[in-house]
């Protein structure tokens, strides 16, 4: 397979649209694209690109309902052997860091989810916001809530469900750190000068108020959708949730302080083969040569049958 990874507005699906749909199909490595309803502030390929190379792992989730990283893994996996099976090579392509890490490494030893603790949690939230529960992860992780968006509300109450569950902060649990067995990834990091991919940002930004962002907020809004909802913690979203100022700022801090975490987290990962998108010539010979030298390995795996 292929990771093709990078911030926010790098350029990631400009190159995707390069790409041959008789030879690839995407797997959307993004924790939003999930959510129905929610396609320009999550910039999903628009239907002409997912009609020329299938697409997976978008429009699967209501925005109220939760999606795991657990979910992501299996449901990657799954879309990674159908993928194969068709003779075509799988490109996983997004900006949710810790879905490739975790692909690549698998999951955290720690322990599963506990309902009870979910649902005691995900009330406090309901009746006091996210802020409590904030404080009460630097109290007894730190390391973790270091590392964790103030408005991330899925991994700040996983943190502390396994505090609560075990006695254990998260960061006490081992990370696994060899490669799960039976990949075979070329991984591809896309990144741009700071103050150029800064300037992008902003004007995608802008590009998605110009396509209708606020009028499909307030779809969401008439349809039901809260500041609660998983998918409403989505920046671009959740800024019309918040205090009555002008979101579109906003949003651009927060997509370009959002990008630099980014950055950070696919820095950590090993075997990285960081390109600028604007070199899309030798990104693309470097992905279709790798395609050319796993032919073989395709064609025995799309020449199985599984029941």
């Amino acid at each position: 397979m292929v990771l093709l990874f990078g911030p926010t507005g790098v350029g990631k699906t400009e190159l995707i649209r390069k790409l041959s749909g008789r030879d690839f199909e995407v797997i959307s490595a993004d924790s939003m694209q999930v959510y129905r309803g929610m396609d320009i502030g999550t910039a999903k390929p628009d239907p002409v690109l997912r009609q020329q190379i299938p697409h997976h792992l978008i429009d699967i989730r209501n925005p109220d309902e939760q999606f795991h990283l657990g979910d992501f893994i299996r449901l990657a996996d799954e879309a990674v052997l159908d993928i194969l099976r068709k003779g075509r090579l799988p490109v996983i392509s997004g900006g949710t860091a810790y879905y490739f890490k975790h692909f690549l490494y698998g999951l955290p030893e720690a322990p599963s989810s506990d309902p009870e603790i979910r649902a005691e949690l995900a009330e406090i939230v309901r009746k006091e916001g996210l802020k409590p529960l904030r404080e009460m992860l630097r109290r007894v992780d730190p390391f973790s809530a270091g590392r964790i968006d103030d408005n991330d509300a899925y991994r700040i109450q996983r943190a502390l469900e396994v505090y609560m569950s075990s006695g254990r902060p998260l960061s006490s649990f081992r990370v696994p750190d060899t490669m799960r067995e039976g990949l075979d990834p070329l991984i591809i990091g896309l990144c741009r000068p700071r103050e150029e991919l800064y300037r992008r940002i902003d004007r995608r930004v802008e590009q998605m108020f110009e396509a209708g962002l606020r009028s499909e907020v307030e779809s969401l809004r008439q349809a039901g959708c809260s500041s609660e909802d998983p998918g409403m913690k989505a920046i671009g979203y959740r800024e019309f949730f918040e205090a009555e100022q002008e979101p579109l700022p906003r949003i651009q801090t927060a997509s370009r302080r959002y990008a630099k975490r980014q950055l950070t987290f696919f820095r950590a990962l090993s075997g990285t083969i960081w390109m600028n998108p604007g070199d899309h010539e030798k990104i693309l010979q470097k992905i279709y040569s790798f395609l050319s030298f796993r032919k073989e390995s395709i064609s025995r795996i799309s020449s199985v049958s599984i029941e």
